[in-house]
């Protein structure tokens, strides 16, 4: 039952005002001063408060701003009694008791019909703002629960990440989820005692779907799964993922992805990329100076379109060199003048930074960009040979 408190200083209006309102089915309480009226609202927290404005001690404007402070008390719908032809009835008057907080005002003396009707008005108002409270608490626990479920979804993909490789090659990595949950995957392995496989995807979009699906390529190539395709061959192993990766049979989603092997007796690098960044390797020429190769290919995407060969490419690797594989989150940042940050900028800061910690590219990036969340997921290998 809702709840109605009525404040009056005159005994002979509070009695004719809980009479009436009771009879229509109303649960009412009644307080015969300010103070006691603020109280009341204060425990009983009713629906609607029908308050004089003119009463001894504290007037129903100050009570009006008093109760409309309260956070459990915001919704609650207010009407003031003013003195009718009174002063207190004049447009400034209303405007310095709607900006206290009053819902509505009605004259004396009280024409019941009227205050019958304009009850009902205030209290369909009060429901619909409980509604929309406990809508909004609603939406709220959802929400929080799908961010819950999405940091944990993303906890699972990291944990599906590989550790650093220590010896005759070493890898470094990083991971920086998005605020949403995406679509980048990395790994790398020995597959046999000579040949390295490391490769990184990023699945278009955001969210769950594009999590799942880098992860079920992840275990496809992890597991080494595709029929009839040597894991040392990156173009076949692309070839494969383009078949069974078809966009028309996965939501519409693609991928990129750079696939590398490196054989440790050649010292020799063979990859292949379907849309994905090109790959970055930094070694010392005869005179001791940095030297970059660009390590990309012009060919589609996974899940474009069907029997594509892609192109294998294959350089010799120097001693010492480093090889950077990254997704487009760790160059594509928007800049304060609307562009975008871009490769030749991260390259150069690899250029600069390439024997510091990825820790300290990525605060470098942060630092310059004023950056605390990324747009999109931040993935980068670094493998030094």
């Amino acid at each position: 039952m809702l709840k109605i408190l009525i404040i009056d200083d005159d005994p002979i209006v509070r009695t004719v005002l809980k009479r009436t309102l009771e009879n229509q089915g109303y649960q009412v309480t009644i307080a015969q001063n300010g103070e006691d009226g603020i109280k009341y609202a204060k425990e009983i927290k009713p629906a609607l408060i029908i308050c004089d404005w003119m009463m001894s001690c504290i007037d129903g404007l100050e009570v009006c701003r008093r109760i409309k402070t309260e956070p459990d008390l915001k919704t609650t719908f207010f009407i003031l009694l003013t003195a009718k032809g009174a002063q207190r009835g004049e447009e400034e008057d209303r405007v310095r008791g709607l900006d206290a907080g009053a819902d509505e005002f009605i004259s004396k003396p009280i024409e019941m019909n009227e205050l019958k009707a304009r009850v009902r008005a205030g209290l369909r108002l009060y429901q619909l703002h409980e509604d929309l409270k406990l809508q909004k608490q609603t939406l709220e626990v959802l929400n929080q629960n799908l961010r819950d479920e999405l940091a944990e979804a993303a906890d699972y993909v990291q944990s599906l990440l590989p550790s650093p490789l220590l010896g005759k090659v070493s890898t470094e990595t990083l991971f920086i989820p998005s605020a949403q949950l995406g679509g980048d995957c990395f790994d790398y392995y020995w597959i046999d005692d000579d040949n390295l496989v490391i490769y990184l995807l990023d699945v278009s979009g955001h969210g769950v779907g594009s999590a799942l699906l880098s992860v079920s390529v992840l275990n496809l190539l992890r597991s080494q799964s595709l029929p009839n395709t040597d894991f040392r061959k990156p173009g076949e192993v692309l070839k494969a993922l383009n078949q069974n990766f078809q966009m028309s049979a996965h939501g519409d989603k693609y991928f990129t992805i750079w696939y590398g092997v490196y054989n440790f007796s050649a010292q020799q690098l063979i990859y292949a990329s379907a849309g994905h960044p090109s790959g970055i390797l930094l070694s010392q020429n005869s005179q001791n100076l940095a030297e970059v190769k660009q390590l990309d290919s012009l060919d589609l995407p996974i899940g474009f379109i069907p029997d594509v060969n892609f192109d294998e490419m294959k350089l010799e690797v120097l001693k010492n060199s480093s090889l950077y594989i990254f997704s487009d989150g760790a160059y594509e940042i928007p800049q304060a003048n609307g562009t975008i940050w871009g490769i030749d900028a991260f390259i150069n800061l690899l250029l600069q930074s390439h024997r510091q910690p990825l820790d300290d590219i990525l605060n470098n990036i942060k630092t310059s960009h004023g950056l605390t969340n990324f747009d999109d997921d931040l993935s980068v290998i670094r493998v030094i040979f």
